[in-house]
Parts: structure tokens; sequence; C-alpha cells
């Protein structure tokens, strides 16, 4: 009998397309938390918000290639915490997996305040009243319900949600973008022109917005120890999210003014204000109905991502085993805790997505550096070093150092806000 290998040639066809991955990188990047961008970064205005995103972009991206760097050497689908506890210790691993637990209850509770503004906007626009906490309470026990089938249940409704925020996406942005205002994005009919004031306050949320680390093991896991394709995966995933985001500024800063923004902030900046602000000032049905659409999918796709991670990070740490009763036990342990926080703060939208960022400073960007620091002094990093050297480590430390001492003055009312 003979026996063939294959070629070069067609061991890359059969391999995992560079597309794949880097849409998994941009749908976990992409998702409700986008409302709060041009909020949060009114006071910076555009130009100064582009020049934030892009420096954003660029340390997360770098941060997360060090996770890369120090992840190839070791097995493959070793995870975050593996490699985090060879390197840097047990104790280190404790905290790290701490602000990831909160990270993820933060966001879960996030989003139920946004699923209850989305659906009381929605209410709202087909002639009926429902309250934001019973909405955001409504629609949690569906998604609780849905985590509790299946991981294959979550994978099915999260490919159906994507495909239709994908569509509703483009749109929706191509009626906006044909409504912007140059005067507006411009800011030329306003007399206050101080922006860099505003500058650190948006730092957290940048952060928060560029959030895709813990799946650079999973794109290990899928690709094999292939730095070059895992690389192009990350570059291009950030980017295509990058890319959204700016689309997302011009659209919403190129229809509402720099001074009414202080409205949407000061009435908690939550989804549902901002989507009535923009049909508002459009005057467009259409355009309305196609926000309300958008939003609706862009919570519901964060949500059951977010969820889902925070569901089997909890069964593995609390060793609820698969079964329906066990499934049971860690879906009340993941859903009622925020469930309970968005019944009596239904409008923490902004602060809970703030809050994450202080967080993910940690595990998203401090960590990484850390872990390519001691990856190289233990092993010298052979197979892919991220570039820059000790000069890149330390830009990374200093954003996430920034990032958090910027939150913490933020909560005790030290820094400038456009409100």
């Amino acid at each position: 009998m003979r026996v063939t290998s294959l070629s070069p040639a067609a061991a890359v066809e059969r391999s995992p397309s560079i597309l794949g991955g880097a849409m998994i990188i941009g749908g976990t990047i992409v998702g409700a938390g986008m409302f709060s961008l041009p909020v949060v970064m009114s006071g910076l205005w555009f130009y100064g918000s582009v020049a934030v995103l892009l420096f954003a972009w660029f340390c997360t991206l770098h941060s997360g290639l060090m996770i890369l760097e120090a992840n190839l050497n070791y097995r493959e689908g070793a995870s975050f915490a593996t490699i985090t506890g060879d390197l840097l210790g047990r104790g280190w691993n404790r905290l790290n997996g701490l602000s990831i637990v909160f990270v993820l209850y933060t966001l879960t509770y996030a989003y139920i305040s946004a699923s209850g503004s989305v659906i009381h906007h929605t209410a709202q626009s087909l002639g009926l009243e429902l309250p934001s906490r019973i909405g955001g309470l409504a629609f949690t026990l569906l998604v609780a319900f849905i985590v509790w089938l299946s991981t294959t249940a979550v994978s099915r409704m999260t490919t159906v949600v994507f495909g239709a925020k994908i569509l509703a996406f483009f749109l929706t942005f191509g009626g906006l973008f044909g409504h912007v205002q140059p005067a507006t994005l411009l800011n030329l009919n306003s007399a206050d022109n101080h922006y860099w004031p505003y500058l650190l306050v948006t730092l957290p949320f940048c952060l928060t917005s560029f959030g895709f680390h813990g799946n650079v093991p999973s794109l290990m896991k899928h690709y094999g120890k292939d730095p070059r394709r895992i690389r192009a995966c990350l570059v291009s995933g950030t980017l295509i999210a990058l890319g959204l985001y700016l689309v997302w500024m011009l659209c919403s800063m190129g229809n509402i003014s720099r001074d009414d923004f202080k409205d949407i902030a000061q009435r908690g900046g939550n989804i549902d204000v901002l989507i009535g602000a923009l049909g508002s000032r459009l005057n467009s049905a259409n355009i309305d109905l196609l926000l309300t659409f958008f939003s609706n999918f862009a919570v519901a796709c964060s949500f059951l991502g977010v969820t889902l991670g925070l569901f089997d990070y909890l069964a593995d740490v609390l060793g609820f085993d698969d079964s329906p009763f066990g499934r049971l036990q860690t879906a009340a342990v993941t859903f009622l805790p925020p469930m309970f926080c968005g019944f009596v703060w239904p409008e923490g939208f902004i602060h809970a997505i703030g809050f994450a960022g202080l967080a993910a400073t940690l595990w998203a960007v401090i960590t990484p550096a850390l872990l390519a620091q001691a990856s190289r002094k233990r092993f010298g990093s052979p197979r892919y070093r991220v570039w820059g050297g000790t000069s890149m480590i330390a830009l990374v430390l200093g954003f996430g150092v920034i990032c958090a001492v910027s939150h913490l003055l933020y909560v005790f009312d030290c820094l400038p806000v456009w409100h």
C-alpha cells in the first residue's frame, strides 16, 4: 500500500483560516461596551478620542502578544491560569483569578443594566411601558436558561445573534454616516475648546473596550504553536474592532453635539438614553428602529459570551459537575448576585464598565507584561518574542498602572468629567 504525505501547501489549506481567528477576536471585543465610549469620551471629543483609542489598541494588542510569547513555552491548551501560576507564582495567580472573576461579574451586571434599558426603549417604541428592572430581570432569566442548557445551546444562539448584529451594524451605521454634520464633529459651534483635561478618565473604558486576552490560549489550541498565524489573528481582529469603534465615534459625535452629551451623561449614559438622543436628533423612525435592533443584538451577544465564561470558570473553581443539578447550582452562583445588583441599581452601566476596566488592568495588561518578562528570563522565548524589548514591557506596564490610577481618581471625584 502506498502512503503519501501531505505537501506543505495542502497542510496550509487544511489549517484553520486566519479570518476565522480574527472574527473570534473581533467578535469578543466588540459588544455592548462600545455604547459607553462616546458618552465617556465626549469631553475629549473626536480627534482626542481617535488618538486615545489608537494608543489603547496599541498597548492592549501588545499585551495580548506577550501572552502569546509566554504561552508558546507551554503545551497546547495550557490555560492562562496555568501559565500565570508557573511563571509568577500561586499568590499572583490567585490575585489574577480574583480580578478575572471581578471583571466577569461586573460585566454581567453591566449587561443586565444595559439589557434593561434597551428592552425599556424597545417597548416604548412599540407603544408599551416596561420598567428597566423588569426587562433586565426577564432577559437575564432567558440568558441563564440558555447557559444552563449547554455550551452548545450558547454557541448556536451566539452564532445567530452575532450574524444579526453584523447585519444590523452595517444597516445602522450606513444610515448614521449620511447624517454626520462636520460642524458638530469638529465642535465648531461651542465656545468650550478644552479637551485634554478629560483624557485620564477615558483610559479605563478604552482598556475594557479591547478585552480579548482570555482568547489567546484558545487560539493556540486551535492553530497549534504557530505564532505567525496567531499574531495575524490578533492584529487583524483588533484592527477590525478599532475600525468599528472609529466609525461609531464618527457617527455618534457627528450627530450629537458635545454640549448635548452632558445631558446624556447626567441621565446615566445608559444605552436607551444614547439611542433616544440619536433618534431625536435625526428625526428618523427608520434609523431609530435600526439602532434599537442593533443594540438588542449587541447586548445579547456580549451577555451570552461573558456569562458563559463566568459560568465555566465558577464551575471549575467550585467543583460543580455537568449534570442538570450541577449546572443549576453554577447558574445560581453566576446570575443571582449580578441580578440582585441590577434590580437595586438598574442604571449602573457606565460605572460598571469603568470598574471592569480597573480590574482588567491587572489580568489584561500588567500580568501579560510580567509574563513576558518572566518567560524571557526562564526560557529565552525561542519561538516568538514581542518586538521592543524591555521598553515595550515598560510601556505596557505603564499603561496599566495609569489606567488603574485614573479610575481610582475618577471614583474619588479627583478628575474633571464632562457633565
